[in-house]
């Protein structure tokens, strides 16, 4: 359904190839979504410094179900 929903909203170009439903996202402090460190881990390069976050933990998760490491 929110492959469908992108398709339709965004286009084709925007489809996603997979989708992954996470229990949280990376976050600053101050609630915003770290977008570069969601890219890294897709992207599987080094997320680099994620001390700042107020939930670190969450992008070992978030590594282990999309790489299956």
């Amino acid at each position: 359904k929110v492959v469908k929903a992108c398709e339709d909203v965004i286009g084709k170009i925007a489809r996603p190839e997979k989708v992954y439903v996470v229990p949280d996202m990376p976050k600053t402090r101050s609630g915003k979504i770290m977008r570069r460190v969601l890219g890294s881990i897709s992207n599987r390069r080094d997320v680099g410094d994620v001390t700042t976050l107020a939930n670190p933990e969450i992008v070992e998760k978030i590594r282990i179900q999309v790489q299956g490491k």
